[in-house]
């Protein structure tokens, strides 16, 4: 699936949104790591690197919400579509 450029802030902010709904944090972090899912204190936590290209910050999102479980959350059909495929090719 190819994404359009000017469509990847609108995916982030909606992936965004999901993680808040299931509970999870999103934190955006400078440092020299790539980002994912962690649990700090029994908070739940996806940290992605600001430095990172909008493509990489959708994509590691995408992977961190597959880790956190999306099977019982409603979703859009496109928005899971985007999420089962970039998660699989992370």
């Amino acid at each position: 699936m190819k994404i359009k450029e000017k469509d990847l802030e609108n995916i982030l902010q909606d992936l965004k949104q999901l993680a808040n709904q299931m509970g999870a944090k999103v934190r955006f972090e400078r440092g020299d790591f790539k980002g994912g899912y962690c649990i700090i204190r029994e908070d739940k936590i996806i940290v992605i690197n600001k430095l990172s290209t909008l493509q990489k910050k959708v994509l590691i999102l995408s992977s961190a919400l597959k880790e956190l479980g999306i099977d019982e959350v409603y979703l859009t059909p496109k928005l899971r579509e985007i999420i089962e495929e970039l998660s699989e090719s992370s």
